[in-house]
C-alpha cells in the first residue's frame, strides 16, 4: 500500500521526478485546438451564407423554394404589395391601401411570433412594409411606397459589385459553403471565375429591376399599376431564376461529369 504514495500529490511535490513528469503530459492536447481553429476568412464566409439562407435539397441541389422561405415566404413577401395595389386602385385612397398592406404583414408577424420563429424573421417583413407606408404616407404619393426597394436594391448591387471587385464575389462565399468548398475556390481561377459570373447574373438581375421599374415610378400616378405590377413579378421570382441560373454556372466540372456519365 504504501508503494502507492509517491502518486497522491503535495507529500512529494518537491520531488524533481515527480515535477519533472507532469508537466510533460499538459502541453500535448494544448496543441490540438490550435489546429483545428478555423480559418478568418472561412468563419466569415461561413457566417454569410448562412444569413443569406440558401438552402440545398437533398440531392444537393439549390432548394430554390426553400431560399426564399417556401410558400409563407412568397405570400409574405407578394401580398403585402398586392393588397396595397389592389385598394388603392379600387379606392384610390392612399390611407386604406397602406393600412390594408401594414396589417397583412403584421398578421405574418403575429403567425411567426406564435410558432416559435425567431424575433429577427418575424419582424424583417413588417418593418419593411412599414417603411414603405411610412415614406408614401410623409409623401403623400402611392407610388412612393416603393422608393425604399430602389434604396435596398441598389445598396445590394453596391454590395456584389465591391465583392467582385475584391475577388471574393459574393456567391461563391455562399455557394461555396453549401458544396463543401470552403473558401477553397479562390485558389482556382476556373473556379473563381465560375462564381464571379455567377455573382454578375445576380446583380443583373437587381439592374434590371431599376432598370425596369424606376422610368415607370417616374410617371407618376399614369405608370403605379406598371409599376406595382412589375415589382411583384420582378421581385421573388425573378430573383429565385436568378439565383438558380446563378447556380447552375458556377457548378463544377466534376459535378457536371459525374451526371453526363
Amino acid at each position: 500500500m504504501t508503494d502507492q504514495q509517491p502518486d497522491s500529490g503535495p507529500q512529494h511535490s518537491g520531488r524533481p521526478n515527480d515535477g519533472a513528469q507532469q508537466p510533460a503530459a499538459s502541453p500535448a492536447p494544448a496543441e490540438e485546438p490550435a489546429k483545428e481553429r478555423p480559418d478568418a476568412a472561412e468563419a466569415l464566409a461561413s457566417s454569410y451564407a448562412a444569413r443569406a439562407g440558401v438552402q440545398r435539397s437533398a440531392d444537393g441541389q439549390i432548394d430554390v423554394l426553400k431560399t426564399v422561405g417556401g410558400v409563407r415566404g412568397l405570400a409574405e413577401s407578394i401580398l403585402p404589395g398586392v393588397i396595397f395595389l389592389v385598394v388603392f386602385t379600387i379606392g384610390q385612397e392612399l390611407g386604406p391601401a397602406l393600412i390594408g398592406a401594414v396589417a397583412v404583414a403584421a398578421i405574418f408577424t403575429v403567425l411567426r411570433l406564435v410558432q416559435r420563429g425567431t424575433v429577427t424573421q418575424a419582424f424583417s417583413g413588417l418593418v419593411g412594409v412599414a417603411i414603405c407606408a411610412f415614406v408614401a404616407n410623409t409623401t403623400g404619393r402611392a407610388e412612393d411606397f416603393y422608393v425604399w426597394g430602389f434604396f435596398t436594391n441598389a445598396a445590394y448591387i453596391v454590395a456584389m459589385l465591391v465583392t467582385i471587385a475584391v475577388k471574393w464575389p459574393a456567391l461563391g462565399l455562399i455557394f461555396g459553403l453549401i458544396r463543401n468548398e470552403g473558401t477553397a475556390w479562390r485558389k482556382q481561377p476556373q473556379r473563381l471565375k465560375a462564381y464571379t459570373i455567377a455573382t454578375w447574373i445576380l446583380t443583373a438581375v437587381l439592374f434590371l429591376r431599376l432598370a425596369v421599374q424606376v422610368p415607370l415610378y417616374l410617371m407618376g400616378d399614369d405608370g403605379l399599376v406598371a409599376l406595382g405590377t412589375t415589382r411583384l413579378l420582378m421581385g421573388v421570382p425573378l430573383y429565385a431564376l436568378g439565383l438558380w441560373l446563378a447556380w447552375l454556372v458556377s457548378r463544377p466540372a466534376a459535378v457536371e461529369a459525374s451526371r453526363a456519365d
